[in-house]
């Protein structure tokens, strides 16, 4: 749910009037895209795309702007201290939505929504219906999140969520033989757990299981999107080309981006989450295989809905959330 700052952002949104976007000294479209949180390699294909000259090449300057991942994404657009956003899952835009902010998502690009849960290795846990009794270890936004889904699709107990630190769920996860813990596949979390904790853990993936979300949504505001047509296509095209060469070509440019956004990810972690992207299909597998890369469709943002309706304030309409006219092929 929105706070005060949020709210106030929501009404400034709703009271725009042209968006266009600016421009820089050599007559390029100026772009600055919140990355919405920490960053990870769920931002890859944007920062392959700086790296390669994707979006140079299609005349745009596309800046990522990094902040903590608190951050309030409403207030930095109706702000214009940016055009875009990246939202991490599909409550993102929801949320908005029920929120009567006008901003939709215009691509998805990880078909996958890449959370986790990590067990001990000789724990009995094949699939999600077997977490009951089990203490879930997991940060306060997976609790708005994520839980809410997984506490409803599995009539799991409300008292089972653990919220904690970074630090201090990676010390009960040691503790517990039994405890799960939330994490993201993207930010190398199962291979940071085998590190730390020195063991390989049971790796499970919510998105094989049932849940619909999918991540690295690009947020942009109804008024920008309006009056920024070509400049937004544009730099979804260029996206689609920066996550295929991310995931299928040399990453090391965009990784090399990342890392100096992220100095805590070194470079055999992100050729390890890159590997896993490749082979569970997060950028390019569910709906991508059959549209192309950053596509989605009604059917997953109706699932979605309509298994997350607790998590909103006010029961959003879901296909006011997103739009694909502005997808290849799609103009």
């Amino acid at each position: 749910m929105l706070g005060a700052a949020g709210l106030t952002a929501v009404s400034s949104l709703s009271a725009c009037g042209r968006a266009e976007a600016p421009v820089d000294e050599s007559g390029r479209v100026r772009l600055r895209l919140a990355s919405g949180g920490t960053v990870t390699a769920a931002h890859g294909g944007f920062y392959q795309a700086i790296a390669t000259g994707a979006y140079e090449r299609r005349g745009l300057n596309v800046e990522i702007l990094t902040e903590a991942a608190g951050a309030d994404v409403p207030a930095l657009l109706a702000a214009s201290a940016v055009e875009l956003a990246i939202g991490a899952d599909s409550f993102a835009p929801l949320r908005l939505i029920a929120d009567r902010a006008p901003v939709k998502a215009v691509a998805a690009f990880l078909q996958k929504d890449p959370v986790v849960l990590m067990a001990r290795p000789n724990q009995p846990l094949e699939t999600l219906s077997a977490l009951r009794d089990r203490p879930i270890l997991m940060s306060s936004a997976d609790q708005a999140g994520f839980w809410n889904w997984l506490r409803t699709r599995f009539e799991l107990a409300t008292d089972q969520a653990r919220i904690g630190t970074a630090e201090d769920n990676l010390a009960a996860f040691r503790d517990d033989p039994k405890a799960v813990l939330v994490g993201r596949l993207t930010a190398g979390d199962p291979a940071m757990i085998a590190r730390e904790a020195g063991f390989t853990p049971r790796v499970l993936i919510p998105a094989d299981d049932g849940y619909p979300s999918y991540g690295g949504l690009v947020l942009a505001p109804n008024a920008f999107a309006r009056d920024n047509a070509r400049a937004l296509r544009d730099f979804i095209a260029a996206s689609v080309e920066g996550w295929r060469d991310y995931v299928h070509g040399d990453g090391s440019k965009g990784d090399a981006l990342i890392r100096r956004a992220n100095p805590d990810l070194n470079q055999r972690l992100l050729n390890a989450v890159r590997d896993s992207l490749r082979t569970e299909a997060v950028v390019d597998g569910g709906d991508a295989a059959l549209y192309g890369l950053g596509t989605m469709t009604p059917d997953r943002w109706q699932a979605f809905a309509e298994q997350t309706e607790i998590a909103y304030p006010s029961v959003p309409d879901w296909r006011e959330a997103f739009t694909t006219q502005y997808l290849p092929g799609r103009g």
